[in-house]
């Protein structure tokens, strides 16, 4: 039987749970043993999600002739632009570094989550001597779907932003999200309530209270088989991270059939056409972290939100056409076990 280790991720460098949970059950489905342990005499191939700390395992590993596959998103940069703290931006400097050390060093292929995130490292650290291909985050479209329960109101439109934590600089895109719900409320006198799921401290929720024209609602973080029921109890999701490398809550919001406006930085692009959302102009420099042009975002928003049938439809049928978890599962079992 085929045996596969999955290195368990380490906090602050390029791990992300949720895939390792899907990718396992993945995995398993197709009958392939799946294993977090380096030293197993069977293992056919690793997968390091982003970076490890045991790369004595990895060294051991890669002499036994097994393949080392790195999964790669973007790199920490936001500190470099924002004070976020000594002990965060230390932290992000040696996820960057330990990241480029197993790309460059150890991996004997890479699999980038987008074009943007591979052009990215690219043009930063070089290109790697790995063999590299580009695969897309994906989910069981059974589960993330259109249909289900959900509360989407009648009488007002919901926005809603998606982000595992709002500190450490990503605060940035609850105040974008604030300034677009307030002036849709404003300016086009359209009901609009925003709502928030991700970790935010109480400081931050209180000043965001404070300053937000329109009805403003934390959930903080929830369990993953709750994001398909909130996902359809909206109208419109707002990715608000800038320069993504492919966004879990981009990929999660299409397969339900919501909507997506955002800024035309990262992947973003290559995630949502046309059909799916509408994604606007920065209007800056994104990587300054430029003031952002809030009316081009609200003309995206104002866009989707005056055809939201087709919009639906489109975003469900761009996941089913790309982000569907089967596709994934092949795409990187061809870089693990292929050629």
């Amino acid at each position: 039987m085929t045996e596969i280790c999955i290195v368990p991720q380490v906090s602050g460098v390029g791990g992300m749970v949720s895939f390792r949970q899907r990718f396992s059950l993945g995995l398993q489905g197709r009958g392939i043993r799946v294993t977090a342990d380096l030293g197993s005499p069977t293992i056919d191939a690793v997968l390091v999600i982003g970076g490890t700390r045991n790369l004595p395992g990895l060294y051991r590993a890669r002499r036994r002739g097994v393949r080392i596959v790195q999964r790669l998103n973007g790199m920490n940069w936001i500190h470099r632009k924002r004070r976020t703290g000594l002990k965060h931006a230390l932290r992000a400097e040696y996820g960057n570094l330990l990241l480029n050390f197993i790309r460059t060093r150890l991996a004997e292929r890479i699999v980038y989550q987008s074009n943007f995130a591979r052009g990215w490292w690219e043009r930063v650290y070089h290109p790697a001597g790995a063999t590299s291909s580009v695969v897309y985050n994906a989910v069981n479209l059974g589960e993330y779907t259109p249909e289900g329960p959900s509360d989407r109101p009648s009488n007002c439109y919901r926005l809603l932003l998606v982000e595992g934590s709002l500190g450490g600089g990503y605060e940035l895109g609850l105040d974008t999200a604030i300034c677009l719900a307030g002036l849709l409320h404003h300016e086009y006198h359209l009901p609009v309530e925003l709502q928030i799921v991700g970790q935010a401290s109480r400081s931050l929720q209180a000043a965001a209270q404070a300053k937000s024209p329109v009805p403003l609602a934390f959930r903080g973080k929830v369990p993953g088989d709750q994001i398909p029921s909130i996902d359809r109890s909206a109208h419109l999701l707002y990715s608000s991270d800038i320069n993504p490398a492919c966004p879990n809550s981009v990929i999660e919001a299409l397969a339900c059939g919501l909507p997506v406006a955002a800024f035309a930085t990262g992947a973003l692009p290559e995630l949502v056409p046309s059909v799916a959302g509408c994604v606007a102009p920065y209007g800056g420099d994104p990587w300054r972290l430029d003031p952002p042009d809030i009316d081009g975002l609200a003309g995206a928003a104002l866009q989707v939100l005056a055809d939201l049938p087709a919009y639906r439809r489109g975003a469900r049928q761009h996941a089913e056409a790309h982000f569907n978890l089967e596709r994934m599962l092949d795409g990187y079992l061809d870089a693990l076990l292929q050629g």
